[in-house]
């Protein structure tokens, strides 16, 4: 007696949508490529307890007549593959979002599905019924739109009630949705979307042209309008590949990756290589603990990706990771260094809201009036929370204002030629009391004065610039020791006994194969057996590090991404505590000359706008903003 038997229809479809439809956002997923590859300009959602009781979602494509209707709920009936000359069928040429024919069917299996289509040049529109697997012959219908196709979910997963109990509420299901809808936005700008949740419009985008401006647009829409004032276009090409998008400046960073958004082919991916990559762009520039924004899309010859990973469709894998990833680092790396000192917008304006008492929190004590003699005498504290205590006129002076800022000014060095000079401002410095109001041309303006002996004032010629001396300097340090890096001038250091690390076979495979790249940081390492790797040189940053914690990172790490990032890091890491200690410190006096030399070096360096940690350098208020705190504007 056989013990095998074949399962029911009903039951394999039951199974095959369990992976296809794994929850109502999944659904909506489907449904709107469906409708996204019928030509639709306007796709209108709606989601009723976070899509549980009811889906519907309308579209203006090209619609289905009386032939392709049945067809579309029947199982691995599609139209986005055709049969070749030899009638062979092509799954490495897919140029569309859905090609396996399993979504409505799957969802008819396991809910009621009611489908709505008028074909382009059709009088009549016609409806099918799919009720937990059970199809209904067609039936005219009534629908609004020329041509298009309405299709309607209710009661998803009331034929496999057991999936419900792993549903979440319904707060969760409707972000779910709402994300989801937000990535098939971002990936077709030239598409409208409607999104109502229980009732409540939460969505409403129009169609943007196609294009960088179009895609910015809608962007700024999903994102924020902040996104769009700070990223970063990027447009590059390697072979077969182009890289287009957008990516945050650095200061203007997240505490999470889920900002970080990857389309192929526009179609909606989640891969590490997104994550592992810009993790490898961003390194000089942000902790580990924060996260940049960045929206990028990568358009691939469709013979060198694999879409029919999962029937999800969530998942790709390229023919060369290698070559995508090296095009991702490489595009992010060089619009970081052309976006020069540049800092994020937002920066300006928490530094806005902390000055204006109405939005800082802050409330003036409230004092009565004080009388003297029958007169009136000022309180003692203004409307804004403090008091002046030093008055400057023409004849007397500020004693911290520091003129004649616009004289020659020398590069400016490391500490080591600050020390030297005593702290106070030279006599070059303070000849005269007339400042150049020139200088106030270069984007970060002419100094005017040293706070509290850590910030440098600046004045620019539509406002002011306050730069955090320390943290700026430390990034000119640390740009000159990456040149040296570069140039290949990284001291080594041999180890007077070879450090022997024991790893698995693989590892060690790994870790050889790369010695080349290794060496080019002053890392020395050889075969020593099978699952031995001896390191004869480190790097002289190093010191006396733990060598064998620093190959088994390196192991992790081109087990994980394929690509050697801990050895670049640590040395990015070391470079940057030595920056940090080798940097201007907080507390040091500097001349006019200084803090000017700074500004230009600043402007003249790339990624001088933040530093090895990811925060900003300086902060840029406008004079109309400045202007609003005081109502004049």
């Amino acid at each position: 007696m056989s013990i095998i038997a074949r399962l029911p229809q009903d039951t394999i479809n039951r199974i095959a949508a369990g992976e296809v439809v794994e929850r109502p956002a999944s659904a909506i997923k489907e449904l709107v490529e469906n409708a996204i590859d019928a030509g639709a300009t306007q796709i209108d959602i709606t989601a009723e307890n976070g899509g549980l009781s009811r889906i519907l979602i309308e579209d203006n494509g090209r619609g289905m007549d009386e032939v392709d209707l049945p067809l579309a709920v029947e199982r691995h009936a599609t139209s986005k593959l055709k049969p070749q000359a030899d009638g062979t069928w092509d799954l490495l040429h897919i140029q569309t979002l859905g090609f396996r024919g399993e979504a409505l069917p799957s969802m008819g299996s396991v809910a009621r599905l009611e489908i709505t289509s008028r074909a382009v040049g059709q009088e009549t529109a016609l409806a099918i019924t799919v009720d937990a697997g059970r199809i209904s012959p067609l039936r005219p219908a009534a629908f609004s739109r020329p041509h298009g196709t309405r299709v309607e979910l209710k009661d998803l997963f009331y034929a496999t009630p057991a999936r419900l109990k792993f549903m979440k509420t319904d707060r969760s299901e409707n972000m779910a949705i709402s994300e989801e809808v937000k990535r098939q936005a971002m990936a077709h700008e030239d598409v409208g979307f409607s999104l109502t949740l229980d009732g409540k419009r939460s969505l409403r985008l129009y169609p943007e042209s196609k294009g960088f401006e179009g895609r910015l647009k809608r962007l700024a829409a999903l994102l924020g309008d902040d996104f769009g004032h700070n990223a970063l276009l990027i447009d590059q090409n390697r072979e077969s590949v182009t890289l287009s998008g957008y990516a945050g400046l650095p200061t203007f960073s997240r505490g999470n990756a889920q900002h970080q958004y990857l389309f192929v082919n526009g179609r909606p991916v989640r891969d590490k290589l997104l994550q592992g990559a810009l993790r490898g762009a961003y390194a000089d520039f942000l902790a580990r603990d924060r996260h940049p924004m960045a929206v990028l899309y990568v358009d691939i010859d469709p013979q060198d990706l694999d879409v029919n990973v999962h029937p999800a469709k969530t998942e790709v894998r390229f023919r060369d990771p290698s070559l995508v990833r090296g095009l991702i680092v490489g595009a992010l790396k060089h619009a970081l260094a052309a976006a020069g000192h540049r800092a994020a917008t937002t920066v300006a304006d928490q530094a806005l809201s902390a000055f204006n008492p109405l939005t800082s929190g802050y409330r003036a004590p409230v004092q009565p009036p004080l009388t003297l003699n029958g007169g009136y005498t000022p309180s003692a504290y203004s409307s804004v929370g403090f008091a002046p205590q030093v008055y400057a006129t023409p004849e007397q002076p500020h004693p911290n204002y520091q003129p004649d800022y616009n004289r020659d000014i020398p590069a400016f060095a490391p500490s080591a030629r600050v020390e030297a000079e005593p702290f106070g401002l030279s006599d070059t410095a303070t000849s005269g009391f007339a400042p150049a109001p020139e200088a106030t041309h270069f984007p970060l303006g002419a100094a005017r004065a040293q706070l509290h002996e850590t910030y440098i004032l600046a004045q620019t010629q539509d406002g002011l610039v306050i730069v955090d001396q320390h943290a700026a300097h430390e990034r000119l340090v640390y740009e000159q020791m990456k040149q040296m890096m570069a140039t290949g001038n990284v001291a080594r250091q041999t180890l007077l006994i070879p450090e022997a690390v024991d790893l698995d076979a693989s590892d060690t495979a790994r870790l050889i194969g790369l010695k080349d790249e290794f060496e080019a940081y002053g890392l020395m390492i050889e075969a020593f057996g099978p699952t031995t790797v001896l390191v004869r040189e480190v790097p002289a940053l190093i010191g006396d590090g733990d060598v064998a914690g620093l190959i088994r990172d390196l192991a992790d790490e081109i087990a994980e991404h394929g690509q050697a990032l801990a050895l670049k890091e640590r040395m990015a890491e070391i470079c940057g505590n030595m920056a940090c200690r080798n940097s201007v410190r907080a507390g040091r006096r500097l001349n006019a000359n200084e803090m000017n030399a700074l500004l230009r070096q600043m402007e003249a360096t790339p990624h001088s706008g933040q530093c090895n940690h990811g925060r900003p350098t300086y902060v840029e208020l406008k004079l109309k903003d400045i202007e609003k705190l005081f109502g004049r504007r």
